[in-house]
């Protein structure tokens, strides 16, 4: 660090992204990203984008909150978009948290929560995962901080139905919810139906996953009219223009394309069991993830150590250091063949 670095950031611990390789080809299962390329009718949208690159994208986002708003059943003024779901998630820790509403989230849960806190000069509370890596949603009830949820968890995968997540919002009447529901679309249940009955909740989500948009950066978050009129004073007042021209109408191709998300949600559904059912009779004991993902340990070898003859194989995991899951690695779920390049190659390392 400089020595003009603030002061009041210099303890800041960042966020570690998982590894993006240049040196090799590698098998790539270890930042969740879709194994599959964006729709046909999104990649010719943003080369249409492309030519108008030198005027601003519209601050509103208007024909794409609409497409938004229409796709989910909810009002315009009901969405924001955002430069990826981590934008709305720092808007949301900047709108409802303080030095009297603290941040409240799981021990085990999306590594940016703690990073945003800290950023924010917030503070928060870990709360620990049930043994089984659950979350108890009886010890976030009736407390007195903003409430973040990952559901599904990551990288767990677990998930609650929305049923639970509405005894919670109504036990914290005065407290924001926040519902990160970026893995959702793998098994999960949203929760935006609950907007229009719960004035406290709000759900983002992310164009990563499911729609195969990770390196455009598209996110978006749907609550009650009010609470996005608070996210978009944030907005405005750090950057107005979010998202690109390209990202957006990048994102128009993909709602108009529904067909193609959703076939790519089952096939990786799909790999997903398959693999699970695999595994299982390798020895793995692993989560019930929703995501997709799994998450799985091996009781004869360490994780680090399935991690890197991994690696060596050409595959990418991600491995946490963290002392409750060291010995778990998260796998991205992939196409058909590079999860049986996986299996192949889990099988020769633990026998």
């Amino acid at each position: 660090m400089s020595r003009f670095f603030s002061a009041r950031l210099s303890a800041l611990t960042p966020y570690t992204p998982g590894e993006q390789p240049r040196e090799r080809k590698y098998i790539k299962l270890n930042t969740n990203e879709s194994p599959f390329p964006p729709s046909p009718k999104a990649i010719a949208a943003a080369a249409e984008a492309a030519e108008n690159l030198q005027l601003y994208s519209d601050p509103t986002c208007r024909v794409l909150t609409e497409q938004m708003a229409a796709r989910y059943g909810v009002s315009p003024d009901e969405v924001l978009m955002t430069n990826g779901s981590d934008e709305v998630l720092n808007f949301a820790f900047m709108a409802f948290c303080d030095e009297d509403h603290p941040a409240l989230f799981p021990d085990i849960t999306y590594g940016f929560y703690k990073v945003f806190a800290a950023l924010n000069r917030v503070p928060y509370r870990e709360i620990p995962l049930r043994e089984d890596f659950s979350v108890d949603l009886a010890d976030y009830q009736g407390t007195s901080g903003t409430i973040f949820l990952a559901n599904p968890n990551a990288p767990t995968g677990l998930a609650h139905a929305p049923q639970e997540i509405e005894r919670l919002l109504r036990a914290n009447p005065d407290r924001v919810v926040v519902v990160d529901e970026a893995y959702v679309d793998f098994g999960g249940e949203s929760c935006i139906p609950l907007i229009h009955k719960y004035e406290n909740l709000l759900v983002t989500g992310t164009f990563s996953k499911s729609r195969s948009m990770a390196g455009a950066r598209l996110g978006f978050g749907i609550a009650n009219a009010a609470l996005i009129r608070d996210l978009d004073t944030i907005k405005y007042s750090t950057n107005p223009y979010n998202v690109n021209r390209m990202t957006a109408a990048a994102g128009l191709g993909v709602l108009a394309d529904e067909d193609y998300t959703e076939k790519n949600c089952q096939a990786i559904i799909e790999n997903r069991e398959s693999a699970k059912t695999v595994l299982k009779n390798l020895g793995f004991e692993m989560t019930d993830s929703l995501g997709n993902f799994l998450f799985i340990r091996h009781p004869k070898k360490s994780g680090e150590e399935i991690y890197r003859e991994l690696r060596e194989r050409g595959i990418l995991v991600r491995h946490f250091n963290q002392e409750r899951i060291k010995d778990y690695n998260r796998i991205t779920v992939g196409t058909k063949a590079e999860m049986e390049a996986l299996l192949l190659a889990l099988t020769e390392i633990v026998r």
